[in-house]
């Protein structure tokens, strides 16, 4: 299997040789209940915490099935990988595991404790591109050059069979699920899952959830074959995949797994209730999957399992996304008003906000302005709020009193 063809496939005597061989290497990630999420999705919620698994994510799986399974001489030649992050340092750990050379390619702007994470375990980081796609690239011309062993990200039979067996512990921990959701982007996690799935509890959906500004999947399966999507700009770096890989797209094709996309205030979203409330940090990615069940009331059934892939966060991008999930929630207001420029006009104000119990936590407080007349200041606030219905209060209190508020 060192050589695959896209037609080979996994299967689940693949996915318990994987088990087998990840014994004492990975992580049996917990399980938990996450009631917050069970009374929004009005079905049993159970989280499978792959965010504490080693280096961080499920990437290690698959990464040490690979390495393990090559040739002593492949070995000897080393190994070159492509990763936004969680696939380098499964591969950097694994590498390290196995006394073998490795090289990854990063792209440029990549997260800097994961970079750190990358070289801490003992790889070579050459950073190059944009995406994931331009420093696979990359790897690939490394690998075709050097000899070195290209290690996909996704797309070979020894990684989804690695990933898989997340699979064989949700059966496991959780006997009665119904419903498995699982952050996609490449597909190793979603085709090791539904393989496994499929032939011992085929009652047992899962779902794919990408980002919905970086989606490839869902045209792919309605054209039947993988295809470039339109990658933009997304947080969710670690799902944010041009194109879906063989192996793992004839998985999806073949089971019809279903695929759902999430937008970016509905990750955010997400996050901020997994950190809050399940008291868990996750990347955006991760999130990918409770924002699906979240954001969708109903549509799952029986006890349903979001895969938490990943908790490799920059901690700048945690607070940006927390941010932004509180906006998203309606927990967070940002208003400007325009007040007659004479003392006291500042202290009403505030005293008005205070009244309607808005917590400030920055105001700007401005003169100059072409939009201003002489006599005129604009001042923005921030505000922390408890909700929506608190901010509609707000507003609607600094109107009774006479501000006009943008």
């Amino acid at each position: 299997m060192n050589s695959p063809t896209p037609l080979d496939r996994v299967t689940l005597a693949d996915v318990e040789a994987a088990a087998e061989l990840l014994h004492g290497v990975v992580t049996r990630t917990p399980v938990h209940p996450f009631r917050a999420l069970t009374q929004l999705a009005g079905a049993d919620v159970v989280l499978k915490c792959e965010n504490l698994q080693r280096a961080g994510s499920f990437k290690i799986r698959g990464a040490y099935t690979r390495l393990s399974r090559l040739t002593p001489e492949e070995q000897r030649a080393g190994v070159v990988a492509a990763s936004a992050g969680n696939h380098a340092q499964g591969v950097a750990l694994a590498a390290e595991k196995l006394g073998i050379p490795a090289v990854v390619y990063m792209p440029v702007g990549a997260s800097v404790p994961k970079l750190e994470a990358t070289r801490g375990y003992g790889a070579e980081v050459r950073q190059l591109g944009n995406s994931v796609d331009e420093a696979l690239s990359a790897a690939r011309a490394e690998a075709a050059r050097t000899g070195k062993v290209l290690i996909h990200p996704f797309d070979h039979p020894d990684v989804v069979a690695g990933q898989g067996t997340v699979a064989l512990e949700i059966l496991e921990q959780v006997p009665d699920v119904g419903t498995v959701v699982v952050p996609l982007g490449g597909g190793g996690l979603v085709a090791g899952i539904a393989t496994v799935l499929a032939e011992v509890a085929p009652h047992v959906k899962v779902v794919g959830v990408q980002a919905a500004s970086a989606a490839a999947y869902p045209a792919s399966l309605a054209a039947g074959r993988p295809i470039a999507g339109d990658l933009e700009s997304t947080m969710a770096d670690g799902i944010a995949v041009g194109m879906p890989g063989d192996v793992p797209f004839e998985v999806l094709h073949r089971l019809g797994v279903e695929v759902r996309t999430v937008t970016e205030a509905e990750m955010s979203r997400a996050l901020l209730l997994v950190a809050e409330r399940g008291k868990l940090v996750v990347e955006p990615a991760a999130a990918a999957a409770v924002a699906a069940v979240s954001a969708s009331p109903g549509a799952f059934t029986g006890t349903v399992v979001p895969v938490l892939s990943g908790g490799n966060i920059d901690p700048l991008l945690l607070q940006r996304v927390v941010q932004h999930g509180l906006v998203a929630a309606g927990r967070y207001l940002q208003i400007s008003v325009r007040l007659s420029d004479e003392p006291g006009a500042l202290a009403s104000l505030l005293d008005t906000v205070a009244a309607a119990e808005g917590n400030i936590v920055r105001v700007d407080h401005r003169r100059t302005d072409t939009t201003l007349e002489v006599s005129e200041v604009l001042v923005t606030l921030q505000l922390e709020t408890t909700g929506p219905e608190h901010c509609a209060a707000v507003l609607d209190r600094l109107r009774r009193d006479g501000y006009q508020v943008t």
